[in-house]
């Protein structure tokens, strides 16, 4: 599956990797953000807190509860992005994902505020490492 046919899936299993290098799924919703994936998250999910010491993951199609069937595995690297870049991954998962991704993204930016969200960018690794 190519990174932008990745794009277009309701979720992503988003992989990242404990300290022991355990890896670590969860489901997600994504975006397209030219040739980058962007996800919306809460700043003090593990995942976040995995990504600030090591920046490795993994992405592959999945349904609601992270159940891939055998997808193929895409490997990149996420970074977590400034308040401005935050705020185009809202604008985005909010596109992609229409009045439930409005709905959601802005109704909890209202009740907990902006820096209750954070966004990430994932990019593919290059071909051959």
């Amino acid at each position: 599956m190519t990174w932008n046919e990745l794009a277009q899936q309701k979720y992503v299993l988003l992989t990242t990797y404990k300290k022991d290098g355990t890896p670590v799924g969860a489901p997600v919703w994504v975006a397209p953000d030219g040739d980058r994936l962007v996800v919306w998250t809460n700043p003090k999910t593990w995942k976040v807190k995995r990504l600030r010491r090591n920046a490795a993951v993994t992405v592959q199609a999945c349904d609601a509860r992270g159940r891939t069937s055998g997808s193929p595995v895409s490997a990149g690297t996420a970074r977590i992005l400034d308040a401005d870049g935050t705020e185009r991954v809202r604008d985005l998962i909010a596109h992609k994902y229409g009045v439930i991704g409005t709905v959601l993204i802005r109704g909890h930016k209202l009740i907990f505020g902006k820096d209750r969200s954070v966004g990430l960018a994932i990019t593919a690794e290059p071909a051959g490492e």
